[in-house]
């Protein structure tokens, strides 16, 4: 008779405890019968037993030789003394073997040594009280004496064969000798140890852990399984909306790229170049067009390249006269007007192929400076000045720029103006004025003062502006005050007097850098109409952009007020800045 080292199930043969050994311990999950053990092979599970519990392994090995003992001296004994033996060996293999599920429910203790010997007690004094009752029924004592001298000989050692006196010694001589054989070795051995993390088991080989912790994570697999799938779809869902708010972004992105490009085309800061480039440019296209001879071209080629040499407006684009036109109208007609106030004589510039677009603040500079040249009042400031071209005035802004006037206006603009066709507004105006000892005022309307989005306080300041006595004065005045610069979004005008009709509504009369050479010459007609004056007049419902910036001059700066002056030009601007558009 074999018996099963694992369960303590009894076969008759070699080839039946293989067969049960392959289909109940090593199919299945093989568990430790006397501490539950379980995540290991078969060959680790033996090893553990012979190990870690010798001493219940050694009695149930001792049972088995009484038994076979007694199964060969029993040939000619009675039925009834072999009934009773099988018995007394079923019952102590059962109480050794078989009785660890009362264990199992209880929680295990930490420690493995203190669970195997209370184990083993408990199992030790079940089996003497069985070996007592049978002795009293079936008047065993040749079975009892035999199976406790077996069973309490001295131990020997499982690994070496060293028989100690008691069970005490052989521990102590196995936990000394064999430490690195034992599941929880001596703290002083020098083995390495390898703890599973889930469990925590320590072992002292790296591939029996591998395969121990594999074991773990199969379990694991299964109860995880329908989480994965979750997992999955959420994973999968996180990177749609990833995708999606990468796909906003990126197209943001653009959307603002664009946009600054446009607004760096808008205001002549995509590095196409400036005056020069654009002038020729636009002459090529002309002569592809069949709208300029070739000879016509080298002609105006070479004028603009004189001009750019000595920087002074060429004259091209230029109407003069327009001021003393407009007197001789305002004598001989417009019966509906009951006063009109004219600036000082001031000269038209209309923009050409080389600033079309862009240069309507810079042709409003040139009107109005040519006012200031043609007032004597303005000659000690400016004298030996004519009007100059645009890359002269470019120049001009940059080195007042440098003398520290508008430094917030220098930055936002890279302090830098020449070879670009970057706008320039009542700030740059006004500071070119200054460095020039031009004393000027920059008003700020901000916002409209009447209805429908008008600004008749702007009217009424221009008004005053040019005519502090309005009762008792002639129809006509032609007064000394220099022309104004009006800047709105997008473009600037030149104010160039008002009139005050019959009905007391006011109309402003403003020169456009836009308004073509031919349509500025019909007003010098000595029978100019009144349908020539429309391009020139603005009514209160024909301004209504948000809001208004004005540049007025009102003398002359002496050097030491100019060095004053600066610290005032530079908050007035910088208030004007974060306030415009």
């Amino acid at each position: 008779m074999l018996s099963c080292d694992i369960c303590g199930e009894t076969v008759t043969s070699e080839p039946d405890m293989k067969a049960h050994l392959l289909i109940v311990h090593m199919e299945n999950e093989v568990i430790c019968p006397f501490c539950k053990l379980s995540g290991v092979n078969y060959d680790e599970m033996c090893f553990h037993i012979e190990t870690a519990h010798f001493e219940q392994n050694e009695l149930e090995r001792n049972l088995e030789r009484v038994n076979t003992r007694q199964y060969e001296t029993s040939d000619n004994r009675e039925d009834n003394s072999l009934q009773c033996r099988m018995e007394v060996n079923s019952s102590i293999h059962s109480a050794c073997a078989s009785n660890h599920p009362k264990i199992s429910a209880q929680s295990p203790p930490k420690d493995g040594t203190l669970k195997h010997k209370a184990f083993f007690s408990e199992n030790l004094t079940e089996s003497r009280k069985f070996l007592k009752s049978k002795e009293k029924q079936c008047d065993l004592p040749t079975i009892k004496g035999s199976i406790y001298e077996t069973m309490y000989s001295p131990p020997d050692c499982p690994f070496c064969g060293k028989i100690e006196d008691c069970n005490q010694d052989m521990e102590t001589h196995v936990k000394t000798k064999h430490a690195n054989l034992l599941e929880t070795p001596l703290e002083d051995c020098d083995q390495p140890l390898y703890d599973c993390p889930i469990c925590g088991l320590i072992c002292t080989n790296y591939h029996i852990l591998q395969e121990h912790v594999d074991l773990h994570l199969e379990e694991s697999s299964f109860g995880q399984g329908t989480d994965k799938v979750q997992c999955s779809k959420d994973l999968e869902l996180a990177h749609q909306l990833q995708q999606e708010e990468d796909r906003k972004r990126a197209e943001e992105s653009s959307q603002e790229m664009e946009e600054f490009q446009k607004l760096q085309r808008q205001y002549g800061l995509d590095n196409s170049g400036g005056y020069k480039q654009q002038q020729l440019r636009n002459m090529e296209k002309e002569v592809n067009r069949g709208r300029m001879h070739p000879s016509e071209f080298h002609r105006r080629k070479a004028d603009m390249m004189e001009s750019l040499a000595i920087g002074i407006d060429d004259g091209k684009t230029k109407t003069s006269g327009i001021i003393e036109a407009l007197y001789r109208y305002y004598q001989n007609a417009a019966t509906d007007v009951r006063h009109v106030w004219l600036s000082t004589a001031v000269d038209h510039f209309q923009s050409s192929f080389g600033d079309r677009g862009w240069g309507c603040g810079y042709r409003n500079f040139q009107m109005l400076l040519s006012s200031l040249l043609q007032n004597d009042a303005y000659s000690d400031c400016l004298k030996g000045m004519s009007v100059p071209c645009i890359p002269k005035i470019q120049s001009m802004i940059e080195d007042a720029w440098k003398e520290g006037f508008d430094p917030q206006g220098a930055s936002q603009l890279n302090n830098k103006l020449q070879g670009t066709k970057a706008w320039i507004g009542a700030c740059e105006v006004y500071t070119l004025l200054t460095s020039l000892r031009v004393k000027c005022h920059i008003i700020d309307f901000h916002k409209s003062t009447g209805p429908l989005g008008t600004h008749p306080r702007l009217f009424e300041w221009i008004l005053n502006y040019y005519s502090s006595e309005r009762e008792g004065s002639p129809k006509v005045v032609c007064t000394s005050k220099p022309p104004i610069y009006l800047q709105h979004q997008g473009h600037s005008r030149t104010v160039v007097g008002i009139e005050e009709r019959k009905n007391r509504t006011l109309c402003l009369l403003i020169f456009d850098p836009g308004c073509p050479f031919q349509e500025m010459q019909k007003l010098l007609k000595q029978d100019m109409e009144a349908s020539n004056l429309r391009q020139l007049r603005k009514f209160v419902g024909n301004l209504k952009h948000k809001q208004y910036q004005i540049v007025a001059v009102e003398g002359v700066l002496t050097s030491e007020e100019k060095v004053m002056w600066m610290p005032i030009l530079r908050e007035v601007v910088i208030f004007l800045k974060s306030h415009s558009y």
